[in-house]
Parts: structure tokens; sequence; C-alpha cells
């Protein structure tokens, strides 16, 4: 009786866990330094966060913390002109990259079908520019 408890309650847990999707370039079975993120972009990251060792996000809700990923503002997807254009990258705290700019990824493949960042940076993937709206 108590096994079919926790089978049931496996079974839940497992439909609430997020997934990449399958055509999506993480989905992939690249290392992170196939993927680019190897010594070249780690000694770039470092210098960023030397250079930005605050989170922007929380800056603008009046909190300081420490940087500690650098994001790509429009996600790369593989583009690697994107990948290393630093106009792209802005510095983020864990939680921050991981909560608040995950769900406005998110929320702006829902809305709009050119990529948004959260201050309304866009960028055309036609024609690779950045424009602000």
């Amino acid at each position: 009786m108590k096994l079919r408890t926790l089978k049931s309650s496996v079974q839940q847990l497992r439909n609430t866990l997020p997934i990449a999707q399958p055509l999506s370039w993480r989905a992939s079975k690249e290392s992170s330094t196939q993927r680019g993120y190897g010594y070249k972009w780690q000694q770039a990251r470092a210098g960023y966060l030397r250079s930005h060792p605050l989170c922007v996000y929380c800056e603008r809700q009046g909190r300081t913390t420490e940087a500690t990923v650098v994001d790509h503002r429009i996600p790369h997807r593989g583009d690697q002109a994107l990948f290393w254009d630093k106009a792209n990258w802005q510095a983020l705290c864990k939680p921050c990259h991981d909560g608040q700019k995950q769900r406005e990824e998110a929320r702006a493949a829902l809305l709009d079908p050119r990529v948004i960042d959260g201050v309304g940076l866009i960028r055309d993937r036609a024609e690779k520019s950045f424009i602000r709206e």
C-alpha cells in the first residue's frame, strides 16, 4: 500500500520537472566546451565580472548584489557572433539569472517572435542589429 502512494508521488514530481526543448541547442549532447564555454569564455567571463561586479537586475531594484554570471541579454542559441558580442553581455547574480531572466525569456518567446531582454532591447534576428523600443 505504501509503495503505491510513493509511486504516484514520484510520477507527479517527474511531470513537473522542466525539460529542455528537443530542438533547443541546450538539448544537444555537446559538452559546454564544444558549445563555446571553454577556456577562452572563462577568461572573458572573469574579466567582464571584474569590470562589472554587481548584478544589474538587483541594482534596478536598489539592491547591491555580487554578480557571478555573465548573461547573454539576447539568447545566442549557438550564434558565435552574438555569443562574443560584449554589448550583449550583462552581469547577474545566480538567483536573478536562474529566476527572473528565465521567466522573461519564456514570456518574450510567447509575446514576440523577436527576442526581448528585460529593459526593452530587441535584436532583430534577420537584421542582426540592436534596437531600443
